[in-house]
C-alpha cells in the first residue's frame, strides 16, 4: 500500500502543471522550446525575418517564400553543464520544398526528453528507472497570396510521455496523453516602406490534453507571437537586419475559442504586461559567408531578461547548394546563464 501511495504522489506531483513563472497553466511547454541557433542568436526576434526551413516552426507563412528545397536540424543538451540534467536533450528536424501551382509542403519533428529517472517505491527501494520525453510531427502547407503576402498552415501531432505503464500500473491516474494543435503563419513583405517585413505566428492552438479524464485535462501552449524585421543594409557585400518581437502564452481554464480572448485579460494590467515576452536582435552578413548575431530577452515572469550572441557560417558551391552552420548562446535563466546550441541548414 505504501508502494502505491508513494508511486501515486509522484505521478500527481509530475503531473501537475508548472508552477512557475509565464507557463504556470500551460502543459507540454516543450513546445515553446526554439528551434535554430540563428534565432537564439538574435534574441528569439525572428517571426519576420525566418526564410529556412525552421519556417516550419516559426512562421509558416513564411515558408511561402522559399523556392528551394530546404533542410535544417538541430540537436541541443539543454543543461550540459548543469548537475544531474545531462541527459536532457531537444532534437529538431525540418523538410520544406515548393511544388509548382501548389506551394510550399514542409514536415517537422520536435522531440524532448528529460532524461532518464529513478523510480522509488515508499520504502526507498529503487523500481528501476524510466525516461519522460515528447514529441510532435507536424506537416504543413503554404502558399502566396500575392507577391508579398504569405500564408501557411500546420497540424500537430502531440504526445506526452511523462511516466510509464510500468509504473501507473494498478494507479488510478495515468502517465502520458496526447493531443493535437495548429499553427497559422502570416508573413507580409514590404510593409508600408521597402524592406520592412512583418509576421505573425498563432501556435498550438488546440483542446487540452488529457492525461487521464477531461476533469484533469491540461491546455497546450497556445502562443501568440508577431514581430517586425527590416533590412538596414542589403547590397552585395554588407546586410544588416534589425528584429524586434513580442510573445503572449494564452493559456487559462477556459474553453479554448473563449481563452483565445481572455488570456490576454484574465490577470492585473501589470501582471499580463509582465507576461509578455519581448525580443530583440540584429544580424550582420558580410560577403554572403560570415553572420553576426546579437539579440536581447525581456521576460520578466521568466526572470530571463539577458543578452544572446552568435554566428553562422554559410557557403554555396557547385552554385547550387548552400550549407550553414549556426552557433549561439542563449540565455539559460537561473540554473545556466547561457545555454550553448547548434544548428545546421542545407537547401538547394
Amino acid at each position: 500500500m505504501k508502494t502505491r501511495l508513494f508511486y501515486l504522489a509522484l505521478i500527481v506531483t509530475i503531473l501537475l502543471p508548472v508552477t512557475i513563472n509565464a507557463i504556470s497553466e500551460a502543459a507540454c511547454i516543450f513546445l515553446l522550446i526554439e528551434p535554430g541557433s540563428r534565432p537564439g542568436a538574435l534574441g528569439s526576434a525572428y517571426v519576420a525575418q525566418v526564410d529556412d526551413a525552421f519556417a516550419g516552426y516559426w512562421n509558416t507563412g513564411a515558408l511561402a517564400f522559399n523556392r528551394k528545397t530546404q533542410f535544417a536540424g538541430m540537436h541541443t543538451n539543454w543543461f550540459g553543464q548543469v548537475a544531474g540534467l545531462g541527459d536532457m536533450y531537444y532534437e529538431y528536424l525540418a523538410w520544406n520544398q515548393y511544388f509548382e501551382e501548389v506551394g510550399n509542403l514542409g514536415f517537422n519533428i520536435l522531440y524532448f526528453t528529460a532524461g532518464t529517472q529513478e523510480a522509488f517505491d515508499g520504502e526507498g527501494n529503487s523500481q528501476g528507472t524510466f525516461t519522460t520525453y515528447e514529441f510532435s510531427v507536424s506537416p504543413s502547407y503554404s502558399f502566396q497570396l500575392n507577391e508579398n503576402t504569405g500564408l501557411g498552415l500546420a497540424f500537430k501531432f502531440i504526445y506526452s510521455n511523462l511516466v510509464p505503464a510500468s509504473i501507473t500500473q494498478g494507479l488510478i491516474t495515468k502517465g502520458y496523453g496526447m493531443s493535437y494543435a495548429f499553427d497559422l503563419g502570416w508573413k507580409q513583405k514590404n510593409l508600408f516602406i521597402d524592406d520592412l517585413d512583418f509576421g505573425l505566428n498563432f501556435q498550438n492552438i488546440g483542446p487540452n490534453i488529457i492525461y487521464e479524464n477531461e476533469a484533469q485535462a491540461e491546455p497546450l501552449p497556445m502562443n501568440w507571437r508577431m514581430g517586425l524585421s527590416y533590412k538596414i543594409l542589403n547590397s552585395a557585400y554588407n546586410k544588416l537586419t534589425v528584429n524586434t518581437d513580442m510573445n503572449k502564452l494564452l493559456a487559462n481554464d477556459d474553453a479554448l475559442y473563449k481563452r483565445i480572448f481572455t488570456a490576454w485579460i484574465d490577470d492585473a494590467k501589470k501582471d499580463e504586461w509582465e507576461a509578455i515576452i519581448f525580443n530583440a536582435g540584429a544580424e550582420y552578413v558580410y560577403l554572403d559567408l560570415l553572420s553576426l548575431r546579437v539579440g536581447y530577452i525581456s521576460d520578466r515572469a521568466g526572470s530571463i531578461v539577458d543578452v544572446s550572441f552568435g554566428a553562422g557560417i554559410h557557403y554555396t558551391f557547385s552554385n547550387k547548394y548552400n550549407v550553414a552552420f549556426d552557433f549561439a548562446m542563449q540565455p539559460g535563466g537561473d540554473l545556466q546563464r547561457h545555454n550553448q546550441t547548434f544548428s545546421v541548414k542545407v537547401e538547394f
